[in-house]
């Protein structure tokens, strides 16, 4: 496996080591990564479900609209 040197800063690095606690630094990076990207994942979702909630209620509206 190859190393790669990510620049930050000294409390960013602090902050870090402090969550990573006994593991790999490339095991904490990539479970942070995977939540990350199930967090978004998430978050996308529920925008889309807000979205076919409203696109839902506009069609129901406008098919009572229709009869009267």
């Amino acid at each position: 496996m190859m190393g790669t040197t990510i620049t930050v800063s000294v409390e960013t690095k602090e902050l870090l080591r402090r969550l990573k606690g006994e593991r790999s630094w490339d095991q904490f990076l990539r479970e942070l990564a995977l939540r990350e990207l199930k967090r978004r994942r998430e978050e996308v979702r529920r925008r889309l479900n807000e979205l076919l909630e409203l696109e839902y209620e506009e069609v129901r509206i406008r098919g009572w609209a229709r009869e009267y």
